[in-house]
């Protein structure tokens, strides 16, 4: 298996550079596949909607579409993929980012009861709890 960097995804999904935007393209749909996939974790996710949100303008609900068919590659490995998927559906519904369920998804998988947060808009989910 090889790990995929946020640059990566962004210039396949982009297509903003035409250099760098060819080789992500080839990288994606001739070098990994559902038998040999390619690593995309957590921080890799958080970066691109990071970016995809402030760098490119890309809104909630393009977001989303990019994430379901990211989760939904069998050409992707994703560890942690089940609390991806749990942040996902919280993400399209809530206040709080995307960034934000997932971390809690996963502290829950890690047995906390809760995870603390200063963010009022993750604070109003029973996964949080708000320090004020």
């Amino acid at each position: 298996m090889t790990g995929i960097d946020t640059n990566v995804i962004i210039r396949y999904i982009v297509q903003d550079d035409p250099e760098q935007s060819l080789l992500a393209t080839q990288f994606m749909e001739k070098e990994i596949s559902a038998a040999e996939p390619g690593v995309v974790n957590a921080v890799v996710l958080f970066e691109v909607v990071w970016v995809l949100r402030g760098a490119y303008g890309y809104t909630k609900p393009d977001i989303v579409r990019v994430l379901e068919a990211l989760l939904s590659a069998a050409e992707i490995d994703l560890p942690r993929s089940e609390a991806a998927w749990k942040a996902l559906y919280l993400f399209k519904r809530g206040a709080a980012d995307f960034s934000d369920y997932f971390l809690a998804e996963i502290n829950a998988d890690h047995g906390c009861e809760t995870t603390v947060t200063f963010d009022k808009k993750a604070g109003n989910h029973s996964l949080f709890t708000l320090l004020d």
